[in-house]
């Protein structure tokens, strides 16, 4: 389900070489397809809400670890540091400016200068400290139980269920459906192999997603700890694991690093969008449109940062029976993605339509993919909208499994 709305997305964004609304505006002016941009633009926007905040815990775990917090550390103990952080009054916020302030510094610098040297300088040491990490893990006595949990296959799990909620996860985890490949596709050039790209960033992130649960679960069983997930495997269990292995400080503070690198890239596309609809739509200067999304950001985000635990200060306050933080997680991920990469799927075949979408992955004929062309367009015409449906419909609780 995710790689063909990454391509459609790629398709509209280089055709368009716009935003998303702007692209839509160009591909289908005097109508309503530009809402789709909006939609992918508030997505993005409300992700941002609820991440920078994550990944502002990450940030501060960094710092726990350089200086020694988790050193001979106790379940009780990192329990305590998490859920300390996570319903402080203060610090959540401070280090979600802090977050802000590095993401807004990148973007400011412009898609060259900014992302592209950021992504290609941050990804290879992403890389390599993973791969130590791997090393550590899988030398450790007892971490073929974690290999074997990780990769052993328990079909018995496999519920319609489960199927689903791993469709719904590609779109997050692939970030369509929220206008950041709709948004690079338009600084793609003529020459980008518009599935070739999709395919490399797909196989890319399940090659980063396996290395980190190299990195984790071996050391997690080599431990005797219970595979958690969620925040309670990053922030409570995985520096319990360090803490127990020999040079594990340092580990840890690589652990975290590497994190912080994974989040700070992801928000990098997250804060594009709004800021090139400001900067295009709109005619702000890029520090302006920056500024003004990363303040709001950090007013509103501030919500999520104080609403993340039931103890935190917001944490009681409830809207639709969900907190803010669970609350920009529900629209964005479950609401407004789906929609988002469903009418893209239906524009990109009803709207652009066949021939166009054949000159645009052909590269107007330089590529020999016909076949490849015509088994995307099948997937995206009659596939990717039946999938897309079913997901949003079993995300909102109509139909269930």
């Amino acid at each position: 389900a995710g790689v063909p709305v990454m391509v459609s997305e790629f398709v509209i964004g280089r055709r368009a070489n716009s935003n998303p609304v702007g692209a839509f505006k160009k591909l289908a002016p005097n109508t309503a397809w530009h809402a789709i941009g909006y939609s992918g633009i508030a997505a993005s926007f409300l992700i941002m809400l609820f991440y920078t905040s994550v990944a502002g815990w990450v940030y501060s775990y960094i710092f726990r670890a350089i200086s020694g917090s988790f050193i001979n550390a106790s379940p009780e103990m990192t329990k305590g540091v998490f859920r300390n952080l996570i319903t402080s009054n203060y610090e959540p916020i401070i280090w979600q400016i802090i977050v802000l302030i590095v993401v807004s510094s990148i973007i400011i610098a412009g898609v060259q200068r900014g992302i592209e040297r950021m992504t290609k300088t941050l990804m290879p040491i992403l890389f390599v400290l993973l791969l130590l990490c791997d090393i550590r893990a899988l030398t450790l006595p007892g971490a073929l139980n974690g290999v074997e949990f990780l990769f052993k296959p328990d079909f018995t799990k496999l519920t319609r269920e489960v199927i689903i909620i791993a469709l719904g996860l590609a779109f997050f985890k692939l970030s369509v459906g929220m206008g950041t490949m709709v948004t690079y596709g338009s600084y793609f050039d003529k020459s980008q192999n518009l599935p070739g790209t999709a395919v490399k960033v797909a196989l890319s992130d399940i090659l980063v997603s396996m290395m980190a649960g190299l990195a984790i679960f071996p050391a997690v069983f080599a431990f005797g700890f219970e595979p958690d997930a969620g925040p309670g495997l990053l922030f409570i269990t995985i520096p319990m694991v360090f803490s127990k292995m020999p040079l594990g400080n340092i580990l840890l503070t690589i652990f975290f690093l590497l994190t912080a690198i994974a989040a700070t890239t992801a928000m990098m596309s997250l804060l594009e969008v709004p800021v090139a609809y400001l900067v295009e739509e709109r005619g702000f200067s890029r520090i302006k449109a920056t500024l003004i999304s990363a303040a709001a950001i950090a007013i509103l985000g501030s919500t999520a940062s104080l609403s993340a635990d039931t103890e935190s200060l917001l944490g009681g306050i409830k809207t639709f029976g969900k907190t803010f933080f669970d609350l920009y997680d529900y629209i964005s991920s479950n609401i407004l993605m789906p929609i988002g990469g469903l009418f893209t799927v239906i524009f990109i075949v009803w709207v652009l339509g066949k021939t166009d979408l054949e000159m645009e992955l052909s590269n107007d004929g330089q590529l020999n993919n016909k076949g490849v062309v015509d088994l995307f367009y099948t997937i995206v015409k009659y596939i990717s909208p039946l999938l897309i449906i079913i997901i949003f419909l079993n995300s909102i609780g109509v139909l269930q499994f």
